[in-house]
């Protein structure tokens, strides 16, 4: 349910800004549903939105979207804050209804006349977005702000993105920082791996790839892909930890099983290097091939070398002037040259 947002880049690190955009609350535990049902039916407004909740989630019941988009309605009619959040969520994602951003807004709109700080932040994250709303960072700015004064990691999280951006308040990395790390400390894996990037890159203080490390570690521990391939980097590098590459193919391998491009391409490239595993060039060429098929450039030139060498493939000139003639058709200077080189016959 998140947007991404602009890129920071430092070296082999990539961290997208994230906006957040998320369900308001969980029903911790799974009520009796014939109960809860009944109850629901009665038109308790706490039971109908419970029923929302268990059918968006699977929790009890058969997930059911349609089913959760019904009760959440009956909830949110009866002026159920939560209900209206979430189903303005479901507008916006477009599950069990037609995606409809103007209608999410509308939801969203009712609960912040509540004050959900849930719904104030997913306003402004619509405004940022120019969903439903016209795009107005100014006015994103103001609804973060008010999620912000009741605590909201998410907002507290999108808040720093805009001052990171200059979007809606001048461009202040300081500032940036201070909003991460109070929703990194509520943990929020967003904030967690934006301020590790904001350390990593000195912005907003004093660069420490200790504490770069640190929070990529809490937001990679929490299944954040880009933070799991941040933490990789890091312990191929040897910055801000013991340089280890067994532990650098760990993280770039969690993080290939969430498709993050970047990983697969350096997972290859230990394979191909022997680094952290033993050396396989049939693996190398299998995870570059995957980057390379998804736009990576470096990627799109080494697998044309590969293929040129026959190293981990039956060599093969004809794909491989095929991919070197990609990378030079994407600004890779060295594809140019193998391309140029097997159009010559050298």
């Amino acid at each position: 349910m998140d947007f991404k947002m602009n890129k920071l880049l430092k070296k082999m690190m990539v961290a997208l800004l994230v906006f957040g955009i998320g369900q308001t609350v969980y029903a911790e535990e799974v009520p009796d549903v014939q109960k809860i049902l009944w109850v629901a039916e009665q038109g308790y407004v706490p039971a109908q939105y419970i029923l929302g909740v268990m059918y968006a989630d699977g929790q009890g019941v058969r997930q059911d979207y349609a089913e959760a988009v019904k009760w959440y309605r009956k909830a949110a009619k009866q002026g159920d804050t939560r209900a209206q959040s979430n189903l303005g969520l479901m507008y916006v994602n477009g599950k069990g209804v037609r995606q409809d951003y103007a209608e999410a807004v509308r939801w969203f709109r009712k609960a912040t006349e509540q004050g959900d700080a849930a719904a104030q932040s997913n306003l402004g994250v619509m405004y940022v977005n120019g969903k439903g709303v016209r795009q107005d960072y100014a006015e994103a700015v103001r609804w973060f702000r008010k999620a912000t004064e009741q605590g909201d990691a998410a907002a507290q999280s999108n808040l720093g993105v805009m001052y990171v951006n200059g979007q809606g308040v001048h461009q202040d990395y300081a500032e940036a920082a201070k909003w991460f790390h109070k929703a990194a400390e509520q943990g929020s894996a967003e904030a967690q791996l934006n301020l590790g990037v904001m350390y990593a890159n000195g912005q907003g203080m004093i660069q420490d790839y200790v504490e770069a490390a640190k929070w990529y570690r809490k937001a990679a521990e929490q299944g954040d892909a880009q933070a799991q391939y941040n933490l990789g980097v890091m312990y191929t590098d040897g910055q801000g930890v013991r340089q280890d590459y067994v532990e650098a193919v760990k993280w770039y391998r969690k993080a290939t099983k969430q498709g993050d491009v970047k990983a697969q391409y350096n997972l290859g490239v230990m394979y191909a290097n022997g680094q952290g595993v033993r050396q396989n060039y049939v693996q190398a060429v299998k995870w570059i091939e995957k980057a390379a098929m998804q736009g990576h450039v470096k990627a799109q030139y080494n697998v044309g070398a590969m293929y040129a060498n026959g190293q981990g493939v039956r060599q093969n000139l004809r794909v491989a002037k095929a991919w070197l003639g990609m990378a030079c058709n994407n600004g890779n200077r060295l594809g140019c040259d193998g391309y140029r080189r097997l159009e010559s016959g050298y």
